[in-house]
């Protein structure tokens, strides 16, 4: 028998990437913008971002840890200056980079005419800051009227909040992640990684690809109104319904799940395992595995609801079994 292995995600000529012939003008910085940008620009298309003419995006500096500069002489920064940062690098790749000063008039010219042949601009100042520059959706669209123009905001472009800026930790505290990350009875805890601006990132990146699709039926653009505070409470999914159709208050539960048992890091006789048994099936395995599988047949434990009922019990078992064995010969047993 021949088998051959076919792959859906190799790489493209440059051309025939889906997003090849779209320029985009990335206004963003920090995160949750040049995140989104760089998306767009791993589907072809072109990103020309603009950076401040003397420090460029804040996050360049932002380390260690650095990528060393080839040729030092090419940097504004200082010549004691490590390099690029890792931060930076690590969501600003495909682009091309341009220093604008936009608070001279011939600054806001130069960005006035990229605009006029870009098909998107992404950007993330507080509201109405660039529209006193003559560079807001109304004044570009008069421009371009195809321009899909994208704003990231913290609280989004109306409200009493508009004018604050957004960081992703205040909104992970303010949207309530943090309220439910952590172990039961710890503090709140931040994410590891700054998921609401990702988040964010993304949303933006798929509004911006509906709004194309969009103009090539009407032949006109729009403006795209993404917040970290919107996605932010709407990634809270399954938590924020539970509230809405449940009335369950949501809290901190470390590993577990509120609605599935087995779920949760146990610890073994060398370190831990993360366990997760989403339905009978993958239960009954789990028993098969570990050597107990009348454990699927006790009546406390035949169905999810069931094991959630008698979470207590049923972790108390599974932990008493995992402990006993290393995180290999656990990883073993599971694995066959």
């Amino acid at each position: 028998m021949h088998i051959v292995r076919r792959h859906s995600t190799q790489a493209r000529e440059p051309g025939k990437l889906p997003l090849a012939g779209i320029r985009v003008l990335d206004m963003t910085r920090i995160l949750a913008g040049p995140y989104c940008t760089m998306l767009l620009g791993d589907l072809g298309a072109e990103i020309i971002k603009v950076e401040h003419p003397l420090r460029g995006d804040d996050t360049r500096t932002w380390g260690p840890p650095f990528k060393t500069y080839k040729n030092p002489k090419n940097t504004t920064q200082s010549p004691s200056f490590p390099g690029e940062s890792a931060y930076y690098l690590s969501v600003n790749r495909n682009k091309k980079s341009i220093a604008i000063d936009m608070k001279k008039e011939s600054g806001r010219r130069i960005l006035t005419e990229l605009a006029s042949k870009c098909d998107i601009l992404v950007e993330n100042f507080v509201p109405g800051k660039l529209a006193k520059m003559q560079l807001g959706y109304n004044d570009l669209r008069l421009v371009n009227p195809r321009l899909v123009y994208a704003s990231i905001t913290g609280y989004g472009q109306t409200g009493p909040y508009r004018n604050k800026p957004g960081y992703d930790v205040i909104i992970e505290a303010e949207a309530g992640l943090m309220h439910i990350t952590g172990e039961e009875d710890g503090p709140p805890v931040k994410v590891g990684v700054a998921v609401t601006d990702i988040m964010t990132g993304l949303y933006t990146h798929g509004a911006i690809m509906a709004a194309l699709l969009a103009r090539d039926k009407t032949g006109r653009g729009q403006h795209i109104d993404a917040s970290l505070l919107q996605t932010q409470t709407s990634i809270l999914a399954n938590i924020a319904s539970s509230y809405l159709i449940g009335g369950q208050e949501a809290r901190r539960w470390g590993t577990r799940h509120p609605s599935i048992a087995p779920y949760q890091v146990f610890a073994t006789l060398d370190g831990s395992v993360c366990i997760g048994a989403g339905n009978n099936t993958q239960f009954a395995s789990l028993c098969n595995a570990i050597g107990m599988p009348n454990l699927a047949l006790d009546k406390r434990f035949v169905t999810n609801a069931d094991r959630v009922s008698n979470r207590r019990a049923l972790i108390q078992i599974l932990e008493g079994v995992l402990s006993t064995r290393t995180t290999c010969e656990v990883l073993d047993l599971l694995e066959n």
